[in-house]
């Protein structure tokens, strides 16, 4: 299974999906990377790992319809089977989302549906689930579609929300589940114990 990624800035659970490749315990091929941003952590971290990485984005191609075709040749040319979004901080384009139907995993440091949508992304979560008073969170793999957060999901961990806790301290503890999940979860779509056809 080839994965391509879609990131914005850090690429820690990209990064996470790397490590897991090279130690065996994903068995998968991390085979490009794309990035909305020239200067993201996730381009270097992709030069790193020899991973080709492009940035294409709305300066590149100012016609969201080229941008959209764009990204998804290049994720053809990889021969990309799953697509996994990184902090991805942009909606897909049309005909990426209708080629990989179904294909496309995104990960949301909240329990899905709650604590999503539109600007819910980083911080904005934590602060929310804080906010809301909620004595968990956690994190969510879900599937993509044309609505932010609101495709189907495929896997949640739980992570306890301490009385003393600041939206930094928060992110910190669910970034660590982050980290495991979402590995863990492409290896389950791997060996078909999870089958996407069936959401």
């Amino acid at each position: 299974m080839n994965i391509g990624f879609l990131a914005s800035h850090g690429g820690s659970n990209m990064q996470a999906i790397i490590d897991a490749a090279k130690k065996g315990t994903l068995h998968a091929r991390p085979v490009v990377v794309i990035s909305n941003n020239s200067g993201s952590t996730a381009l270097e971290r992709a030069r790193n790992e020899g991973i080709p990485g492009f940035y294409l984005s709305g300066k590149t191609h100012p016609d969201p319809d080229r941008l959209d075709e764009a990204i998804l040749n290049t994720l053809l040319a990889y021969s990309v089977d799953i697509v996994a979004l990184a902090g991805y901080m942009k909606k897909l384009g049309p005909k990426t989302l209708a080629r990989y139907k179904g294909r496309v995993l995104n990960i949301h440091p909240a329990l899905l549906p709650e604590h999503g949508g539109k600007g819910m992304y980083g911080i904005h979560v934590h602060e929310s689930v804080i906010a809301a008073r909620e004595t968990e969170s956690g994190v969510t793999i879900h599937l993509v579609n044309d609505e932010y957060d609101r495709g189907p999901i495929i896997a949640q961990v739980r992570v306890p929300v301490k009385p003393d806790d600041t939206p930094e301290v928060l992110a910190a503890r669910v970034l660590i589940e982050e980290h495991k999940l979402y590995p863990a979860t492409l290896e389950r779509i791997v060996t078909g114990e999870i089958n996407l056809d069936d959401f």
